[in-house]
């Protein structure tokens, strides 16, 4: 994930741009509470990631939300307005606080596979049918799994509509960077 440049929407609807001089992490309590700022913050105009957090931080949520450091005062106000306030917020002041990809892609001549944290899609290249779902160990993977193999990318369910755990979502992360490969 690139963070080259931070967007936020003024109320005339248009984009103050800057380039990004520093970085901050969202750490939260849960993956649920990750999700729902992500969330938050997107629907409000913030150009945010989450990616997993680097070891020095880790809390037991392997998620956290990178953001635009400079913008902190006006994303904090954001997320006490919704309840959502994360248990620390640190800057991304030293390489080994740099948040960690969660995506890892393996090509396999006539296979592509994407891991997202700990879930991993692979799929047919000629026919973009998806041939496995593996990892997590959420109870929605199984029904994850039956519902989506034998699917191309196209017809498929998308995993945020089925699954309901950190699994899932990292599920739909790695359906999305399928989607951006093919």
């Amino acid at each position: 994930m690139v963070f080259g440049f931070w967007k936020k929407k003024n109320n005339a609807g248009s984009d103050h741009s800057q380039a990004a001089v520093s970085r901050g992490l969202l750490v939260f309590e849960n993956t649920s509470e990750v999700i729902q700022a992500e969330n938050l913050l997107k629907k409000a105009g913030w150009s945010v990631g989450v990616m997993g957090p680097p070891p020095e931080i880790r809390t037991g949520c392997d998620l956290v939300i990178v953001f635009p450091l400079m913008e902190e005062l006006n994303i904090m106000r954001e997320l006490r307005q919704a309840g959502l306030a994360p248990l620390q917020v640190v800057p991304v002041s030293a390489p080994l606080l740099a948040p960690v990809d969660l995506f890892q892609t393996k090509d396999f001549g006539d296979y592509l596979m994407v891991r997202a944290a700990n879930m991993k899609i692979t799929i047919a290249k000629d026919s973009r049918q998806i041939v496995n779902i593996s990892g997590g160990g959420c109870p929605d993977v199984p029904y994850l799994a039956q519902a989506m193999i034998g699917q191309s990318l196209a017809e498929a369910p998308r995993p945020r509509d089925l699954g309901h755990t950190l699994c899932g979502y990292a599920l739909e992360l790695a359906y999305e960077e399928l989607l951006r490969k093919c």
